[in-house]
């Protein structure tokens, strides 16, 4: 379990600090894939790197299983992360990138060869990282990550140059890690991914917490949801539906329906014998509802093209 309370980071001093991770409380529970979701900027890989001690917070902590993982030795057998696919000597090969790390934390050399046939990486073991593409140093990262066989694993992106199948494995690969009890942090900007995969998301805009709940939960909080109504009796309709305090747009006889569920529009259709060759409701997907709820914390908005 990781657990940040009034986790801060700031740059610089005195009054030209720049918080990049600003109060933020929350937990990562075991057994569960948590999404960590924000705009560019909003401070994830900060606050990862502190999750690692990599950086000092200016105050509050963050702990793995109740300790600090600086403080844990042979760190890989208590937390497995992938931060950044190309902070690896390009000159070493897979295996002996890995053979290295199983050194300094004692792992048996065995361990190695298992995480690189998982991964997929067997039969590159012996070629120099330099020459892997951006797909295969992922994996590498991957196999990194598992290396210790830890019950805590952090990723920043790790979906980046992986191809279909690739993508695909890694969704399998976080539910895996999760049913086994393990706890998974995911950084992603790809949307759709986390929809399919998390459990649970954190939600960062400019360093300070914007959502700490279900993924479910989440999108519900979006107020895009809506109902779609097809009927030939749209004129008949659409004043029993206002008339229950629902908003109507209308086109022809397509009518989009807010403020009202679909078995009420239903039931008001039947009472009144309007028929109905359409009722469908539309629930915001996670994307839109990231956009809704953190509108306000974008760091970089893009201009409008002239």
């Amino acid at each position: 379990m990781i657990e940040a309370r009034e986790l801060t980071k700031r740059y610089g001093r005195a009054a030209a600090a720049t918080t990049a991770v600003d109060a933020l409380s929350f937990t990562v529970r075991p057994g569960r894939v948590t999404g960590f979701l924000g705009p560019n900027g909003a401070g994830k890989s900060t606050t990862l790197r502190l999750v690692l001690g990599l950086h000092e917070p200016t105050s509050g902590t963050v702990t793995v299983d109740g300790v600090r993982f600086r403080d844990r030795p042979r760190g890989l057998r208590h937390v497995g992360a992938l931060l950044d696919a190309n902070e690896v000597h390009g000159g070493r090969t897979g295996r002996a990138h890995l053979n290295a790390l199983a050194r300094s934390n004692r792992i048996p050399y065995r361990r190695v060869e298992q995480v690189l046939a998982e991964v997929g990486l067997a039969d590159a073991a012996k070629r120099r990282i330099g020459g892997y593409s951006l797909g295969m140093k992922q994996r590498l990262g991957i196999a990194t990550a598992l290396l210790g066989d830890p019950p805590v694993l952090l990723f920043d992106e790790p979906l980046n140059g992986l191809d279909p199948e690739g993508v695909k494995w890694v969704r399998g690969l976080f539910r895996r890690l999760a049913a086994e009890g393990r706890t998974v942090f995911v950084s992603s900007h790809l949307m759709s991914e986390m929809e399919h995969t998390a459990d649970d998301l954190v939600v960062i805009g400019r360093g300070a917490l914007i959502a700490a709940e279900s993924l479910a939960d989440f999108a519900a909080r979006a107020t895009g949801a809506a109902v779609t109504v097809r009927t030939p009796d749209a004129a008949a309709l659409t004043p029993l539906l206002a008339a229950e305090g629902a908003t109507v747009r209308a086109d022809g006889e397509l009518l989009t329906v807010t403020g009202l569920p679909a078995p009420r529009i239903g039931e008001l259709a039947f009472d009144h014998q309007v028929r109905l060759h359409e009722l469908a409701t539309h629930t915001p997907s996670l994307e839109e509802a990231f956009m809704e709820l953190t509108a306000g914390s974008v760091e970089y908005a893009m201009g409008d093209a002239r």
